[in-house]
């Protein structure tokens, strides 16, 4: 049983939605990006996440840059572009630390464990993201999808259906960035509702399209607070 209010390392952290899953999970956050973050909510580091020190920790959780690992990599547009590719050495790093641990990424990236999507909690995200962990967790029910398009990209939206924000027959994004003919959370649902249904009220636009709804995380630490003895 850990004596202390148990931290939690948010590797590759951008704009702080998972962190704050994790926070209502019951962990002190400490995130880490290369780029400045002046929404992330907690305790930030500005600092390169491959190297930053691992130290003082109970638990870890990393979202390695998820582009290199997309189908829309394949696109005609974006087929020349090359991308980091982290995901192996950071699971090495963390299996390294001795730490309990998770890895987030795209559905299509190399990794193992459950994955998440926004009606397992009830929200109309239509949004799959796979965690890979040290620590053993179930996954939640998952119901299919009902086909979404998107109107001016319509064949794209036939390819990617069903991982957007839905509701009052629109959508917004796709599996990956979101993006949609309109740009990022296009024309076709407000920033608002974009929030409503991550769960997020602190994040722009383009930081919404990058985010983890805090509610999967809190799923999953609670998971990471059990395995260190922490569990309510």
């Amino acid at each position: 049983m850990i004596g202390h209010k148990p931290r939690l390392l948010d590797l590759f952290c951008g704009a702080g939605g998972a962190a704050m899953g994790y926070h209502r999970a019951g962990f002190d956050v400490v995130g880490v990006d290369i780029e400045s973050q002046s929404r992330y909510p907690f305790e930030f580091h500005q600092a390169d996440a491959m190297t930053y020190s691992l130290d003082g920790f109970d638990a870890i959780h990393a979202s390695p840059p998820c582009q290199g690992y997309s189908r829309l990599r394949h696109l005609p547009w974006l087929k020349d572009r090359v991308y980091p590719m982290l995901i192996e050495p950071t699971r090495e790093r963390l299996i390294a630390s001795g730490l309990p641990w998770v890895i987030e990424n795209v559905m299509d990236a190399p990794l193992g464990g459950i994955w998440l999507c926004g009606t397992m909690f009830g929200f109309n995200l239509l949004r799959h993201r796979r965690f890979e962990s040290s620590v053993f967790m179930l996954q939640p029910d998952h119901s299919p999808h009902k086909m979404v398009l998107a109107p001016g990209g319509r064949s794209l939206a036939k390819r990617y259906a069903g991982h957007g924000i839905t509701g009052a027959g629109s959508s917004w994004g796709n599996v990956s960035g979101w993006q949609t003919s309109g740009g990022v959370g296009g024309h076709l649902v407000g920033l608002e509702r974009a929030r409503e249904v991550m769960g997020i009220d602190w994040m722009k636009r383009g930081e919404l399209a990058q985010a983890i709804p805090p509610y999967m995380t809190e799923f999953i630490g609670t998971a990471l607070m059990r395995a260190i003895g922490c569990a309510a």
